[in-house]
């Protein structure tokens, strides 16, 4: 989803790191993109630098399986003494899109908030490979026990400032065909934006019917829930692992969402299909 420009710079930047630390090897490095719009219209991209390694990271094997070639096997020969202008050139013009998800012990936990910080709680990570980037991403969940629904009911639940981006979401998935259910003013803003919504009871207003009632029930087959600051609240805390409990896909976090949409419209639109790595490239 990076611009060209985008991707040079970032390119620029980890050459010109890897020069000045002296790294022979591998190198982590992460950077993030900050996209606005300047006042004339044209697109602004800031990119920061979180933090630079020299080391391997869990991105190596993934990196290594998306593009066919053995990474880390050609910097253990340069550590050894080769040049990297003698070892086989690296492609990465793909024909598919390769999507990383981190899988959680969240199961293990019950009543625990799923919602992530910045520490890494992660304990694996799985990998889903299409020629579409919706059942790309389709595929990973899948693998990382999060398999999205094609149709059903939705729970939508998200703070004030995801609001506006709520909408759009929202009404894409009433034309997947899906039926929106949301509490307070979720249901409010989705209603006046002329979405078809159900509305449920907050759990806090004790009255029936509320969104742990249907999960249990079966009744809720996805759910958009973002939190309303670091110190969420307790119902939202009780909806989230319930739906890990109840096994019921989830995100909590728009942009999640917003993939989600896309993968449930490959699910819709395409046939499902699995091709071992080994077709795309061959491993050395």
């Amino acid at each position: 989803s990076l611009g060209a420009e985008v991707i040079e710079e970032i390119e620029r930047q980890s050459e010109a790191l890897a020069r000045e630390l002296k790294v022979i090897g591998l190198m982590n490095a992460q950077f993030a993109v900050k996209a606005s719009v300047r006042e004339d219209g044209t697109e602004n991209n800031e990119i920061y630098l979180i933090e630079v390694n020299p080391r391997a990271s869990r991105t190596v094997p993934f990196v290594a399986k998306t593009i066919g070639q053995p990474i880390a096997k050609y910097a253990a020969r340069i550590m050894a003494g080769e040049k990297l202008a003698d070892l086989p050139p690296i492609n990465r013009e793909l024909d598919y899109v390769a999507v990383k998800e981190a899988v959680f012990p969240w199961g293990r936990f019950p009543g625990i908030d799923i919602v992530l910080g910045p520490e890494m709680k992660s304990t694996g990570e799985v990998m889903g490979a299409d020629q579409d980037l919706g059942m790309a991403y389709a595929k990973a969940q899948i693998s990382a026990f999060n398999p999205l629904p094609k149709e059903g009911n939705v729970f939508f639940s998200v703070n004030d400032r995801d609001k506006d981006r709520a909408v759009t979401i929202a009404r894409d998935l009433v034309n997947l065909g899906f039926k929106i259910h949301a509490t307070g003013g979720t249901f409010k803003r989705l209603e006046a934006e002329g979405i078809e919504v159900n509305r449920l009871y907050k759990l806090a207003e004790q009255k029936r019917p509320n969104v742990i009632d249907m999960m249990k029930n079966g009744d809720i087959d996805f759910i958009v829930n973002t939190p309303s600051g670091h110190e969420a609240r307790e119902d939202e805390i009780k909806i989230r692992s319930s739906a890990v409990q109840h096994k019921i896909s989830h995100c909590t976090n728009l942009s999640a969402a917003e993939a989600s949409v896309k993968a449930i419209r490959s699910l819709q639109d395409s046939e499902f299909t699995v091709t071992p790595l080994q077709e795309h490239h061959n491993l050395i």
